[in-house]
């Protein structure tokens, strides 16, 4: 298991931070803003908005095609964040790195050139119980196409893979195994590494969604041994619109193009097509160039502050909303798994989810409620939704205890 703090981290001043985030100094229905929402999106610090900006402002040209001043600062920088990202999830190459349009787009993308192209009637993709949706859909959808057959690995109660009925299912028949490192629902941090092991003695490929784990646990590609990792800009205070697929190259290589267009190709006749080389074979078209170059000034900003400083702090506040949460009558915490990010989901006996985002709304606290987009992990739960809290480096204690006691007379009033 990999943990997700440390206890000598260094402390990080909170106030600095905040004053780094424009979004964060309003008020919502007359009262400040507590943004408790981050698992859905992160906010951005002013150095992405600027850096996004300036792109627009100052040298706006499309990338890699042009020789003229513009097009080559821009076609600088964009591979710039290619070089960023490399160093961030450490990865061997910078051509293993792959821009894609979020976590979906990644998924997606391997689902329909490796899955469409290595599996065949009869093989097995291994998931879990507590994936998101983007993880679920794009293999049914392969599978369909192929033959192939989706088995799920079964979670307990408390939020965590059953790995003796992991061991189970995998076989001579399973080629790829997908899962997520850290629940966006529940919070919980799966033991990847042993995932990825135990798969590649049966013979297979991994994929590892890290949407939300990116930001929060440690993430090095070639110690974890992944074959594929997918994340998300905007979870990691980043821009929208743009996300990484980190692949092996020797995989990479053997894929087939995803789509087809401009700046994928070698060479394009009326009788055949030769495609370019990695990365760029699967990045067809115009890129998201503004936002890819916003994106390294996210990396830095997390890389400055430190992850393990970062995750300290977010495991202070889990804490404390836990323990808050668990001395309000009538609220029973979803996902208690001993390993989380900071997240937190609850119900509230007698209150649908929907009345109390609202009501928490009315107080200028923005949460998530819903299913988080994990329909069958809410049906093996037995209820329909949650009320979901997550954090980032800029939430405070005192957040945390304005939340608390919203919450707490929101209950207590409901129960006279």
């Amino acid at each position: 298991m990999q943990d997700t703090t440390t206890s000598n981290a260094p402390s990080i001043d909170i106030t600095a931070v905040r004053a780094r985030f424009p979004v964060l100094h309003q008020q919502v229905n007359g009262y400040p803003l507590v943004y408790f929402d981050n698992a859905a999106t992160t906010q951005k610090p002013q150095q992405v908005i600027d850096a996004l900006t300036r792109y627009y402002n100052d040298y706006n040209a499309n990338i890699h095609r042009g020789i003229h001043t513009l097009a080559e600062h821009a076609t600088a920088d964009f591979e710039a964040t290619r070089k960023a990202v490399q160093a961030f999830i450490h990865a061997r190459e910078a051509e293993e790195i792959i821009f894609t349009s979020g976590t979906t787009g990644g998924i997606n993308l391997v689902a329909q050139t490796y899955g469409r192209t290595f599996l065949k009637k009869g093989d097995e993709v291994i998931i879990s119980t507590m994936e998101h949706h983007s993880n679920i859909v794009p293999w049914q959808l392969v599978c369909e196409q192929t033959g192939a057959v989706l088995k799920v690995i079964p979670i307990t109660t408390s939020g965590e893979l059953i790995l003796d009925e992991y061991k189970k299912l995998l076989s001579d028949k399973t080629r790829l195994v997908s899962v997520v490192y850290a629940s966006n629902a529940l919070g919980t941090v799966n033991p990847v590494n042993t995932v990825i092991r135990l798969a590649h003695e049966a013979g297979a490929k991994v994929l590892i969604d890290a949407a939300q784990a990116v930001v929060h646990c440690p993430v090095d590609v070639q110690e974890m041994d992944c074959d594929f990792l997918v994340f998300s800009g905007h979870k990691l205070y980043g821009p929208t619109g743009m996300g990484i697929l980190y692949g092996k190259r020797e995989l990479l290589e053997a894929m087939p193009p995803y789509q087809g267009g401009g700046e994928m190709i070698s060479e394009v006749t009326f009788a055949r097509t030769t495609f370019n080389e990695l990365p760029y074979k699967f990045e067809a078209g115009t890129p998201n160039i503004g936002d890819v170059i916003a994106m390294k000034r996210a990396l830095e900003f997390v890389s400055n502050l430190g992850k393990p400083a970062i995750a300290a702090h977010e495991a202070q506040l889990l804490e404390r909303i836990t323990a808050g949460l668990q001395d309000i009558p009538g609220i029973r915490i979803i996902g208690t798994a001993p390993h989380k990010i900071g997240v937190v989901s609850f119900v509230v006996e007698g209150l649908h989810h929907f009345d109390l985002g609202m009501m928490l709304d009315a107080k200028g606290i923005a949460i998530r409620t819903g299913h988080h987009c994990t329909q069958p992990l809410m049906d093996f739960l037995g209820i329909e939704g949650t009320n979901r809290a997550s954090f980032a480096v800029y939430n405070t204690p005192e957040e945390v205890d304005y939340f608390l006691d919203t919450v707490g007379q929101i209950v207590r009033k409901r129960k006279k």
